[in-house]
């Protein structure tokens, strides 16, 4: 269920990110109550939903905050960024997410790339307010006026955390080879990453490097619209009804669902619950991500509607 907060300030991070700073009624505390690195879902007027990640922490921010960077031709991001102002209101979905340490007292290995720091950020503040914990954080940008957080970053830097930035400007592009170079080899800290996919494959194949198990690697990614994309017609099967839909190349299924006013089920729009599941009857479509069907599920017809992009010019789906 969707919720109205204020906002209660508007902050420029940098020329092309902002954070929204959301006062949360009392009457609504419990059920806004987050664990650092979640994330916020954004009812975006014309766009549908989208989630971004809170900042903010829970043990040093009495208000929650979400940051937003600008996305070449996104829609939402562009709407909130040129739009959203101090005092007006958003409808946002609670807290949600798994990219989040079950001890701050741990020792962590954190990688961020460009607004992948936002999660990342929330971990930080928690860590070092309310933990024993040790960090290193690996930064990577474009140059130095693509650093959102950057002075928060320096003010906390210190004997329990440690910041790197990689800039492209200075060291050109980062690869595993460079990134794992920055990594103590066979390092047993638990690791968290998030960015752009390229920036995530690259920090995976570092850790994996210098000697990092996956078992102790955490990933949240962001948005990624698959290449090769047409527009489609979508058929969906809905409360008793059959609608046809126009189904932009690119766009997400549960979103072209969403913005045709239906009420489709779904929770954490990242492919981690299967709260959207829902069954293909005809048509192709890609996941851009997954992490709940297994090939069972797969060959009984399920998919991820809100990670599901067209592949053929017509899809059929149901939720019976």
């Amino acid at each position: 269920m969707a919720h109205r907060l204020r906002v209660a300030e508007v902050i420029a991070e940098t020329a092309d990110a902002h954070s929204l700073v959301l006062t949360v009624p009392p009457a609504l505390a419990a059920t806004f109550a987050y664990r650092p690195g979640q994330y916020l879902t954004v009812i975006v007027p014309g766009s549908g939903a989208r989630c971004y990640s809170l900042s903010s922490s829970p043990h040093t921010d009495q208000d929650l905050k979400i940051t937003i960077k600008r996305v070449r031709d996104g829609q939402a991001s562009n709407w909130i960024c040129d739009h959203v102002r101090a005092g007006q209101t958003l409808e946002l979905l609670p807290p949600a997410g798994e990219f989040s340490p079950a001890s701050l007292d741990d020792d962590l290995l954190l990688l961020a790339g460009g607004s992948g720091i936002t999660p990342v950020m929330g971990i930080i503040k928690s860590v070092l307010a309310h933990g024993r914990g040790r960090l290193h954080l690996i930064y990577a940008n474009r140059d130095e006026r693509s650093i959102i957080f950057a002075g928060e970053l320096a003010a906390l830097a210190g004997d329990r955390l440690t910041v790197t930035h990689w800039l492209d400007s200075e060291r050109g592009t980062p690869s595993p080879a460079s990134l794992a170079a920055l990594l103590a080899p066979g390092d047993g800290r638990k690791a968290y990453i998030c960015g752009p996919e390229l920036f995530v494959a690259m920090a995976c194949d570092a850790l994996q490097q210098a000697g990092v198990s996956p078992d102790l690697v955490h990933v949240e990614r962001f948005e990624i619209t698959p290449e090769e994309t047409a527009d489609a017609t979508l058929e969906v099967e809905i409360d008793g009804q059959t609608h046809h839909l126009p189904w932009p190349a690119g766009k997400r299924m549960l979103d072209v669902i969403i913005e045709a006013g239906l009420n489709p089920p779904f929770s954490c729009r990242q492919g981690h619950c299967g709260a959207c599941a829902l069954r293909l009857l005809r048509g192709k479509v890609d996941l851009v991500n997954n992490e709940v069907l297994e090939q069972e599920d797969f060959d009984e017809g399920y998919t991820l509607a809100c990670q599901a992009v067209a592949r053929s010019d017509e899809v059929s789906v149901t939720y019976y």
